[in-house]
C-alpha cells in the first residue's frame, strides 16, 4: 500500500456528532477491507469508513469530508470487480450505505416503490412478496448482498433483464448528493421522462457524479406463471443467434448459456439432489401439489449428471400472468433452439435459479477456492458471434500461458432487452483469497475447499489477459455495464458528449473528490 493521510481528529469528531461514533470506523483491518473488491486491492487504503443511516446523514458527511479535501468513494454490497469504490488517492473516506436499507415507500396505486441506497435485491423482493407486485428488473445473482444503489450505479443486469433490460431501466427518479451535501432530486415516483432525462444522467455513473441515496423505481403486476427450457449445443456459432432471435422476440425473462469449462465448473459444487434448500424452493414455486411431485422428482433424479456431456448449455424462463402464455412461450422457444440445433435437456437449473435467486455467492470462488474473476462486453446480436471469434482466438494464443499458470477460462452468454448480448469471459486461478472472499462465501463452504497460496505470477497472467480482452472489446465497439476504473468509457465518446460529461462532473464535483478515477474522471 502507499502511504496514506491521517484524518485529524477534529474532523473525526465532527463526524462522529453527525454519525456516532461507531459509524465513523478507522481500524486499519476494516479500512483495508473496504479498500479491496472482488478483484484487487486499491493502492490506497482509505483513513475512515463513513456509515450514515439516511440522506442528511450522508449529505452531512460528504460535505464535512469534501470541505477537508478528502475525496469520498461509495460502496454498495462490494461484490464488483471493476475497482469501481476503490480508493484512488492517499486522502479518501469510503461511505457504506449498508445502514441506508429502509424501504421507504411501496405505492401500489401510482405504481413505484422507493427505496434508500443500501436496501438489497433480496430485501426488496421479500417486502414485495404478498402484494402481487415487483419491480420490472428485480435483482442480480449477488442479490443477497447487492444493493438497489450499487446496481443502478453499475447498471447491473439478470433477473428480468431478457424483458426489461438493465436495473436502470426500472428507474424512475433518484436523490443524490452532490459532493457540497446538496440533495438533487430528478424525475419523480410515478413519471420518469418530465422534461430531459436527468435521472438518466446518473444511471451506470459508479457513483462519479453523485451518490445515490433514495431510488424509485416502477413497479408491475408479479408474473404469476414461469416456465422453463434449457437446450445443450455443439457450437456456440448455433447458439448464440438462437439466443438472440428468443431476445428480439421477447420470449424469455432470462436467457443465459454458458461453455463446455464454465459449465463442468458449476457442475462440481454440491449435488442438485443435495440442496435441499434450492428443491424446496423450486416445489413451493411449481404451483400445486402435483406440480410440486413431480418438480421435485425430476430435480433429484437429474443430480448433475445430466450435464455430463453437454457442450454448450443454454437457460431460459418465461413469466406471465397466464399459464398458458408462459408455456405457449417456452414453446415457441423450443422451436426456435431445435431449428438452429439445439437438443433439449433438463431445465433443472433455470427451475432452481428462479426458485432460489439469491443465494449465497460461493460461486465467487472456484470449487477448489481458486479465485474467479470476469471482463464483459456488451454488443448487438449482429455483432455476438464476430466479438466471441475474436475472444476465442486471443484464449487460443494464450493457451501456453493458461497452461502453465493452471488458469482456466470460460464464458457466461446473456441477452439483455430485445438489443444486446452480453459476453462474459471469466477465469479461475490458483490463488490465496482475499478478506473479501472469507467475508462473502459462507463459512460452511470454506471450509469445504483446499485453497491455495498467494500466487502473483499467475495473477498477473490473468491481468495481462483481462487487458488485452478489455482492448480487443473496445477494437469491436463494445459497450460495458459496470464501468468503474477499469473500462475506457471516456475515449468511447466523441468531444462533444466528453465536454458534456465534464460540465456535469464539474458541477457535482468542481473539485473532483466523487470518487475520482471512476468513468475516468
Amino acid at each position: 500500500m502507499s502511504w496514506e493521510i491521517d484524518m485529524d481528529k477534529a474532523l473525526k469528531q465532527k463526524l462522529v456528532n453527525v454519525l456516532g461514533a461507531k459509524n465513523v470506523i478507522t481500524d486499519a483491518d476494516e479500512c483495508a477491507y473496504f479498500s479491496q473488491d472482488v478483484y484487487s486491492r486499491a493502492e490506497f487504503t482509505s483513513s475512515a469508513v463513513l456509515r450514515p443511516a439516511n440522506i442528511n446523514e450522508l449529505a452531512a458527511a460528504v460535505k464535512l469530508a469534501t470541505s477537508n479535501s478528502f475525496a469520498v468513494f461509495p460502496r454498495g454490497g462490494g461484490l464488483s470487480y471493476t475497482g469501481g469504490y476503490l480508493p484512488s488517492t492517499n486522502k479518501s473516506v469510503s461511505i457504506d450505505t449498508s445502514r441506508m436499507a429502509k424501504i421507504v415507500e411501496i405505492n401500489a396505486d401510482d405504481m413505484y416503490v422507493t427505496v434508500e441506497a443500501g436496501c438489497t435485491w433480496a430485501a426488496l423482493h421479500k417486502a414485495l412478496a404478498g402484494t402481487g407486485l415487483r419491480t420490472p428488473f428485480w435483482g442480480t445473482l449477488s442479490g443477497l448482498y447487492a444493493t438497489v444503489g450499487g446496481s443502478v450505479s453499475q447498471n447491473s443486469i439478470f433477473f428480468g433483464s431478457g424483458l426489461y433490460g438493465t436495473s436502470a431501466d426500472s428507474v424512475t427518479a433518484l436523490k443524490v448528493v452532490a459532493a457540497d451535501g446538496r440533495i438533487v432530486e430528478t424525475g419523480s415516483g410515478f413519471f420518469r421522462n418530465f422534461g430531459p432525462d436527468m435521472t438518466g444522467l446518473f444511471m451506470g455513473d459508479c457513483g462519479a457524479l453523485g451518490i445515490k441515496a433514495e431510488i424509485s423505481l416502477k413497479l408491475i403486476r408479479a408474473p404469476k406463471h414461469k416456465a422453463h427450457a434449457s437446450f445443450s449445443f455443439e457450437r456456440y456459432q448455433d447458439m448464440l443467434p438462437a439466443m438472440s432471435e428468443i431476445a428480439r422476440q421477447g420470449l424469455a425473462s432470462e436467457c443465459f448459456g454458458f461453455d463446455p469449462f464454465l459449465q463442468a465448473q458449476r457442475m462440481k459444487r454440491e449435488s442438485l439432489a443435495k440442496d435441499v434448500k434450492a428443491l424446496a424452493g423450486a416445489l413451493k414455486a411449481s404451483g400445486s401439489v402435483m406440480g410440486a411431485l413431480k418438480t421435485g422428482a425430476k430435480l433429484a433424479a437429474a443430480g448433475r449428471g445430466f450435464m455430463k456431456d453437454v457442450p454448450y448449455s443454454v437457460h431460459m424462463s418465461s413469466e406471465n400472468q397466464h399459464q398458458s402464455a408462459a408455456q405457449a412461450d417456452i414453446k415457441a422457444i423450443k422451436t426456435i433452439m431445435v431449428k438452429a440445433g439445439g437438443t433439449e435437456i433438463e431445465n433443472a437449473i433455470p427451475t432452481l435459479v428462479a426458485a432460489n435467486p439469491f443465494n449465497p455467492p460461493n460461486s465467487m470462488i472456484g470449487p477448489q477456492g481458486e479465485r474467479w474473476a470476469p471482463v464483459h462486453a456488451v454488443v448487438p446480436h449482429s455483432k455476438a458471434v464476430t466479438l466471441m471469434d475474436a475472444v476465442t482466438k486471443l484464449f487460443d494464443e494464450h493457451k501456453g500461458i493458461c497452461e502453465k499458470y493452471e488458469i482456466g477460462t470460460g464464458y457466461l452468454l446473456t441477452s439483455v432487452g430485445a438489443s444486446a448480448m452480453v459476453i462474459e469471459p471469466v477465469f479461475f486461478w490458483p490463488d490465496a483469497l482475499m478478506d473479501i472472499h472469507h467475508r462473502k462465501v459462507e463459512a460452511g463452504h470454506l471450509r469445504k475447499i483446499s485453497g491455495f497460496a498467494d500466487n502473483p505470477e499467475a495473477r498477473q497472467a490473468v491481468d495481462q489477459i483481462r487487458t488485452e480482452l478489455k482492448n480487443l472489446m473496445a477494437e469491436h465497439k463494445a459497450a460495458h455495464l459496470q464501468i468503474g476504473k477499469t473500462y475506457d468509457y471516456q475515449q468511447s465518446l466523441n468531444p462533444g458528449a466528453r465536454v458534456l460529461l465534464k460540465a456535469i462532473k464539474d458541477e457535482m464535483d468542481p473539485d473532483g473528490l466523487i470518487n475520482p478515477g471512476s468513468l475516468g474522471s
